[in-house]
């Protein structure tokens, strides 16, 4: 229910810190969670529904937040109402404005139970973009069931008894990974940065119970492109060529990172001719679509070429910025499959 500006405590009421907490509590957004069947703007009707009323709910936070709130005379009741009405405030300024958040993603499909993952994603500080959950990778993992029954069927399909452990790279928050295990039933290590691991592993110790229950299983560790001895887990990483399928979702933000994600899968990358790589990465502009492109011709160059074996475009959505801005947000995610080009003539 959408709560009216006017229908709250005002400060020049002088309410009282239980009314006031109250009426922060009916404010709280929680972040949104969309998927291929309903769109953010739908999502977003229900909290707040036009920029007017966006704008009055802001207006009556600042009156708090800029309030010296007098009347209440303990100065630590003061810091929690200023404190929840900056919380209210930054949760109407996009992601990027935001503190720590937990959201529960749903999955549900006619040829699974349904199920949902629990993510934590802490404050986005510096350049850690792997604290934040990509819209690309929930389009992806929605997409993991009809992928394992086609284009790695002959790995992960239902009527495998056994199937191979999977690796994530660049993992994030684990989203796709987590559900890689339990839509897969099988085993996954999620990698990525060891300043993202411990949020990382947080989050898979959250689902670990519910992607057991479904026969599938997860591990988190340390794996840099490129990096040293000490920015890789040595207990999981310890073969090359020792993986048959490896997920990835939104992976390049930086020149560099085309090459040193090519590389990466190249050393964890089988040398079976069934092994496969599944990429899925947001063209959001040319940079990114450049990006994408020097990362094909970084795959092909490998001794042992990986090529591309399909390739489709998926409309998904991100929430970093804005949420008034709905056409922005909207973004063409690019899917490919790659393998390894075998016996190719010298």
């Amino acid at each position: 229910m959408v709560v009216s500006a006017l229908d709250l405590p005002q400060v020049w009421q002088k309410p009282a810190l239980p009314a006031l907490l109250e009426a922060l509590q009916q404010l709280r957004v929680d972040p949104p969670v969309w998927n291929l069947k309903i769109s953010r703007a739908e999502i977003l009707k229900d909290q707040d529904t036009t920029v007017q009323h966006r704008r009055e709910i802001s207006a009556y936070l600042s009156t708090i937040i800029s309030s010296g709130l007098d009347w209440i005379d303990d100065e630590e009741d003061r810091e929690i109402i200023w404190e929840e009405a900056s919380k209210r405030f930054s949760e109407r300024c996009g992601r990027s404005a935001m503190g720590e958040i937990t959201r529960r993603w749903p999955f549900e499909d006619d040829s699974y139970a349904p199920f949902e993952l629990v993510i934590k994603e802490p404050p986005l500080t510096g350049d850690n973009l792997g604290l934040k959950t990509w819209g690309s990778s929930y389009v992806l993992a929605q997409m993991l069931h009809n992928i394992g029954e086609t284009s790695l069927s002959h790995l992960v399909g239902q009527g495998k008894e056994t199937r191979p452990t999977v690796l994530e790279l660049g993992s994030g928050t684990g989203l796709l990974g987590l559900a890689a295990a339990a839509i897969w039933k099988t085993h996954v290590i999620l990698s990525d940065l060891p300043e993202i691991v411990p949020n990382l592993s947080y989050n898979v110790e959250q689902n670990r119970q519910m992607i057991g229950e479904r026969g599938g299983a997860a591990v988190a560790g340390a794996l840099t492109w490129g990096g040293e001895e000490d920015e890789v887990d040595p207990l999981l990483f310890s073969r090359k060529n020792n993986f048959k399928v490896i997920i990835i979702a939104d992976p390049l933000y930086d020149d560099n990172h085309p090459g040193l994600l090519a590389g990466a899968v190249d050393d964890q990358l089988s040398l079976d001719p069934d092994a496969r790589v599944m990429v899925m990465v947001p063209q959001r502009d040319a940079v990114t679509v450049k990006l994408l492109s020097a990362f094909k011709n970084e795959m092909a160059s490998k001794s042992v070429p990986l090529v591309c074996l399909e390739e489709t475009f998926v409309a998904g959505q991100d929430d970093w910025g804005n949420d008034d801005d709905e056409e922005a947000r909207r973004v063409n995610c690019w899917h490919g499959v790659f393998g390894r080009q075998l016996n190719v003539a010298a």
